[in-house]
């Protein structure tokens, strides 16, 4: 990514704390776009569309404020991938590493008041772009790719069996006409008497009419089965011959098969119960499956966006952004539309399913959990086939 290509964003309520932040980057950077008026920071965000998003309140309450108001009115946040970073004070130092651990932010800096270390700031830019170049350099996510490597590693299965149906039939084609063969033979024997009893010919003809029935079967008709039933050989040779060539390519998907095996899906958990995060989490270990951890709904969206999991279990009641909110922002991104969404709630209201169906949810269940039937739902998301078969 070309430094002259970078799209950079100040957002502040201060503007001589923007065009502070500016005035540090501009040696680096061309493109600085200041954000200052709280009326105009969507508009501000979805007309220029930062690569990084620099955060420069002068409190982490506000930084956060403006954040989720992002997550909360604009219909595009999450489709312009971007880096956010924090400039904070020592006082708020530990709740940002909190929040930066979680990925609700990406990096924060020591900033207020402002210290000698003014490098810093392009420095986390700097980093910031790094990652965007590497995630944009990936041309699929890791749950793309794990469903891409089982299909090839079904190719092993597909490809022997439909060589060993062509193969079948093409075996069963060569026996009729083999034995077509031998039925017209037979007919073609029968035929000069046949004329004969029916005074088509008289009896004396019958040897002459066999000579010409016989020239007949062996220059016409002969060599045409014979022609057709070769043919037929051939076919199954290529066939075993063409399975000896993919026996490389087959010990590949043999062994992509293994390695799939291995794969464990991955669960994002969304829920601000830390005890309940925890539980599921340890189920899910337990049943061979990855699990992630959000406690808001705007940090459900950032580690969606960056992880990509096969599976969300989305709370609906959520500090900042609730799940219903949360869902319709995803099911809003192309690329993330598609991963199925279980609901856990406490109420099991219809218009609250209604709710959630319309918002994409795939499933719900209701707290309290039970762990069984929890597991029983969550593999039915991941595989839905499975279930149906």
């Amino acid at each position: 990514m070309n430094k002259e290509d970078v799209r950079i964003l100040v957002a502040s309520d201060i503007v001589s704390d923007a065009e502070l932040v500016r005035r540090l980057l501009r040696d680096e950077f061309e493109k600085i776009f200041l954000s200052t008026d709280p009326d105009r920071s969507i508009e501000d965000f979805e007309r220029i569309k930062p690569d990084v998003l620099l955060l420069a309140f002068n409190s982490l309450e506000k930084a956060e404020r403006y954040y989720l108001g992002l997550y909360r009115l604009s219909t595009v946040v999450q489709a312009i991938p971007h880096r956010t970073v924090i400039l904070c004070d020592k006082d708020d130092l530990k709740r940002v590493y909190e929040l930066c651990k979680r990925e609700y932010f990406d990096d924060y800096i020591l900033f207020w008041p402002l210290t000698h270390d003014t490098p810093r700031l392009p420095m986390s830019v700097f980093h910031a772009l790094r990652q965007i170049e590497f995630e944009r350099s990936l041309p699929i996510s890791q749950s793309e790719l794990a469903e891409h490597m089982r299909r090839i590693a079904e190719l092993e299965t597909t490809l022997e069996r439909y060589m060993s149906r062509g193969q079948d039939q093409m075996s069963q084609v060569r026996r009729s006409l083999d034995e077509a063969g031998d039925r017209i033979g037979a007919a073609l024997a029968r035929f000069p008497k046949t004329l004969a009893d029916r005074s088509v010919i008289q009896a004396g003809d019958i040897p002459k009419v066999a000579h010409e029935v016989d020239q007949l079967r062996s220059e016409g008709i002969d060599p045409q089965l014979r022609s057709a039933t070769e043919t037929m050989g051939q076919a199954v040779d290529w066939v075993t011959e063409y399975r000896q060539a993919l026996s490389p390519q087959l010990e590949s998907a043999q062994v992509l098969s293994e390695v799939i095996g291995q794969l464990r899906p991955v669960v994002l958990i969304v829920d601000d119960d830390e005890f309940q995060r925890k539980l599921i989490g340890d189920w899910l270990v337990r049943n061979d499956m990855q699990a992630l951890f959000a406690a808001s709904g705007p940090e459900a969206l950032g580690m969606v966006h960056r992880h990509h999991p096969d599976l969300i279990l989305m709370d609906i009641e959520l500090p900042g952004l609730s799940g219903i909110e949360a869902m319709r922002h995803l099911k809003s991104v192309e690329q993330l539309a598609g991963i199925p969404i279980l609901v856990m709630t406490g109420h099991s209201e219809r218009g609250i399913v209604i709710q959630s169906k319309e918002a994409g949810a795939l499933d719900f269940i209701v707290k309290p959990v039970d762990q069984a039937r929890l597991l029983a739902k969550v593999r039915r998301c991941l595989d839905p086939a499975a279930e149906a078969s």
